[in-house]
């Protein structure tokens, strides 16, 4: 008998503005391992995110953790069962300090946290920064870094990530690289990823889902779909 997905959706469907965004979406993930969404602009990626995570309501279609519907569930109660959400631009909160903004994550919701679940969280990212320093002076990647921390210090179970890379050199890509392996392999977080950086897909997804207009047109490894005339098509030739 076929095992319960940690977490899957199926039959998603989505309007906004009159207009259909996505159509009969279905996918699963189990624990410790990464999936990658790839695809055009436009072709619902962050759609899904958001349905995914509660911000939006699928017209169609339901969404499951741990054998659960939670299709009810809003993004803060999705959230407190250890599902966490990052975007793909890093924003922070402007008036706060570092130490001010992780304080913030620690008391989100109970049970309120310590200062040491806190550096935990800063440990696995190897963010450094001081804590008296202005959260809205921080670069790119340290911005990420400090968001991800306050995500990582409740010990989440999943992450739904809306393309980490961006805006990030190879330096730092290969950071991030290690940051998701190891948080999928050796503590066995789910993570589910959109992302438009295909060589990070192909040193760290184990599994790809290709979307277009809308819809999953290829899943598969990487090795097997990246030649595919309808992804090479919908994807490479229009990126």
């Amino acid at each position: 008998m076929r095992a319960t997905p940690f977490f899957s959706c199926e039959d998603l469907s989505l309007d906004l503005g009159g207009r259909e965004v996505l159509r009969n979406i279905g996918l699963e993930l189990h624990r410790g391992e990464v999936l990658g969404i790839i695809g055009p602009n436009g072709a619902g990626k962050t759609s899904l995110l958001e349905i995914l995570s509660g911000r939006y309501r699928p017209k169609t279609g339901k969404v499951f953790f741990e054998g659960r519907n939670i299709n009810g569930l809003p993004l803060f109660e999705r959230a407190r069962l250890g599902i966490g959400r990052t975007y793909q631009t890093p924003l922070v909160p402007e008036e706060l300090t570092v130490g001010e903004t992780l304080k913030a994550a620690r008391q989100a919701f109970k049970p309120w946290l310590t200062r040491f679940d806190a550096e935990y969280g800063a440990n696995l990212v190897h963010f450094r920064a001081a804590h008296d320093r202005p959260a809205v002076g921080l670069k790119t990647f340290e911005r990420r870094k400090l968001l991800m921390a306050s995500i990582l210090m409740r010990q989440p179970r999943l992450l739904l990530m809306d393309e980490p890379a961006a805006g990030l050199i190879n330096a730092e890509i290969d950071e991030i690289d290690q940051i998701l392996r190891m948080l999928s392999k050796e503590m066995n977080v789910g993570i589910l990823i959109v992302e438009h950086r295909i060589e990070l897909l192909e040193s760290i997804a184990d599994r790809v889902v290709v979307m277009d207009a809308g819809e999953i047109i290829a899943r598969g490894e990487m090795s097997e779909i990246i030649n595919s005339p309808a992804v090479r098509a919908a994807y490479f030739e229009t990126h």
